[in-house]
């Protein structure tokens, strides 16, 4: 990727109005009022000489003037610790700035030059859709002719992620499986009991070298992790989603299980010092009582269960994780009874989503005991279990356990849903479609949440998914940004790359294949929706070049209110994340629409 264009120089090239106003006003704040009108003028320009320039360029126009001129204000300098307009104001004047990077200045400039209705990229649809100047049928023959050319540009791209029902890949797994089966000493009836997978769910880095091809930073990540007692385990069937040939999707799998050396020791140490505070969503201020959280007024999370088969690195809860399957993990009684009394006495509440830790690793008996308490209480008219068991464990949605979920389904009355985590194609096998398919017999919805990481995030990776999961019975539900956390950075995505996924990847698909909402979870407040700009500002343009984001509480616009504060958070340099795409073989340049974004 070419960054030779990113520094002082190119931005005053690309924007030599900007800098001249900039260098010839005599104070900062004299400078901020005349950048934000000239900005506004040439947002006015644009939509007075429209005829000129395609729609594109006419929202990237509206679009990085309404992220300009918040980003000039005083406030914004404020809450997010930079000031851009001083920055400005020193490269116009020559103002050595050795603290700004390539990053910054790559996004300052792509940003100058959308002011201008320029900048490289279209969207897909954008370039295969050219305006008609036909009418009636003719039009829309020539439409059609254009959407099926579009089509089959999406079809190409979507046929890279063949997923885990592929043929080719049924095939190698199969093998897989026998290999991983013979050297745990299992039979194939045993390998379908799910109760002899979480017998033998691999927690030590020797038996997992026995069974998989690691690498040396892999190899050293693992053993650092059960040195530093960090939680880590992967069920014999998710180890078989694994192969011992490098590919990206294969990376995805890893990815979701195997931590990095970044996160074993960052999360190592932070378990081991008293001071640190690895509750990133500050569920402490939310949680009335233990065991249960409330950020909603209707909806209440139910933790009775604080382990899982498997842990997934990127987990917003894995803090709160003592060790795979712990015998001491399930709460005591008089604890879960305290919390259910506390969920009856709030009648506003009327569902309840259980989770942990993942409760359907219980044994029946158990799961069947927290359904009864809570389905004896009469304001709950759903109840949502969050479970990656469908993925990690398929075989664990026995008969018996369908029947018994099936059985808190009151139609009229009451519901179930199971809402699962599927991350990649990949992981979508043949077990966990004849798994949903039992639950669906039942009339039990079943949805995913989709953490939108670093290794599912290429040019049509979670369309594919999306598409793959309603062949599957599971509707799309949610994509969730990843979590902010220090230790999880190798993971995380710009909201920009995220928004783009939406808008120029998702919204090609079918209405039912792109029903997920994306969100940003704020930490102490609950879900941000991406998609509507009012509930988020750009802040500025760090000198790493992160942008600042502010998000705002979803409850300011609920009457009574008092005022509320907002939660500010850097994101991920937008350039950093492109030459990662790029160190794995990505074509950087299919992503260039990313920059106009905010």
């Amino acid at each position: 990727m070419d960054t030779s264009q990113f520094g002082p120089a190119g931005l005053r090239s690309a924007a030599p109005r900007i800098f001249d106003l900039a260098r010839g006003e005599p104070s900062l704040g004299a400078m901020r009022g005349r950048l934000c009108g000239l900005a506004e003028q040439m947002e006015l320009d644009t939509f007075r000489d429209y005829g000129e320039l395609r729609e594109g360029s006419i929202i990237r126009v509206r679009d990085c003037a309404t992220a300009f001129r918040s980003m000039l204000r005083q406030r914004s300098d404020d809450r997010a610790g930079f000031s851009l307009a001083q920055a400005i104001r020193d490269l116009a004047r020559d103002v050595p700035r050795p603290d700004l990077s390539t990053g910054f200045f790559a996004d300052l400039y792509h940003l100058l030059l959308g002011l201008q209705g320029l900048g490289p990229g279209e969207a897909p649809a954008d370039a295969a859709l050219a305006v008609s100047r036909l009418e009636g049928r003719e039009a829309a023959l020539e439409r059609s002719r254009q959407l099926d050319e579009l089509w089959r540009g999406i079809e190409a791209r979507l046929a890279r992620y063949g997923g885990g029902l592929s043929d080719e890949l049924r095939g190698r797994r199969a093998r897989r499986r026998d290999r991983v089966r013979d050297a745990l000493g299992g039979t194939e009836q045993e390998w379908r009991d799910w109760k002899w997978q979480l017998r033998h769910v691999v927690r030590d880095p020797e038996t997992l070298e026995r069974l998989l091809t690691l690498s040396d930073e892999e190899r050293r990540a693992v053993r650092e992790a059960v040195e530093r007692r960090v939680p880590f385990g992967i069920t014999p069937h998710y180890l078989c989603l694994m192969c011992d040939e490098p590919s990206p999707e294969d990376r995805a799998v890893r990815a979701q299980v195997i931590p990095s050396l970044e996160y074993a020791r960052a999360v190592g140490e932070a378990r081991a010092s008293c001071a640190a505070d690895l509750d990133f969503m500050r569920e402490r201020d939310t949680s009335p009582v233990d065991l249960v959280t409330r950020r909603y007024p209707a909806i209440a999370i139910f933790k009775p269960y604080n382990t899982c088969p498997q842990i997934c690195v990127y987990c917003q809860r894995n803090w709160e994780i003592d060790g795979v399957l712990d015998p001491a993990a399930l709460a005591p009684e008089p604890q879960i009874a305290a919390a259910l009394a506390w969920i009856r006495e709030h009648p506003a509440i009327h569902e309840v989503l259980v989770t942990g830790g993942d409760p359907l690793a219980m044994a029946d008996g158990t799961v069947r005991r927290i359904l009864d308490g809570i389905a004896a209480i009469p304001s709950v008219e759903r109840i949502r279990i969050g479970t990656r068991t469908p993925v990690t464990l398929p075989m664990r949605f026995t008969e018996g356990l369908c029947d018994l979920l099936a059985g808190y389904r009151v139609p009229g009355r009451r519901e179930l849903a199971v809402v699962t985590h599927v991350q990649h194609t990949s992981e979508l096998t043949s077990e966990v479609v004849e798994a949903v398919d039992r639950l669906r017999r039942r009339g039990i919805a079943v949805y995913n949440q989709l953490v939108y990481t670093f290794f599912v995030s290429r040019r049509f990776e979670a369309a594919a998914l999306r598409r793959t999961l309603r062949r599957a019975g599971i509707d799309p539900y949610y994509t969730f940004n990843t979590k902010g956390k220090a230790e999880t950075r190798a993971y995380r995505v710009p909201i920009a790359r995220l928004l783009q996924e939406q808008k120029e990847e998702s919204r090609l698909m079918p209405g039912m294949a792109r029903t997920d909402e994306a969100v940003y979870n704020v930490p102490g407040m609950g879900k941000n929706y991406l998609r509507a700009r009012q509930h988020r500002n750009v802040l500025s343009i760090l000198p790493d070049g992160a942008r600042v984001y502010e998000y705002h509480p979803w409850e300011k616009n609920v009457s009574g209110m008092g005022p509320l504060e907002s939660y500010v958070s850097p994101d991920v340099p937008i350039l950093d994340y492109l030459e990662r795409l790029e160190a794995v073989g990505e074509d950087v340049s299919d992503y260039r629409t990313i920059w106009y974004y905010y």
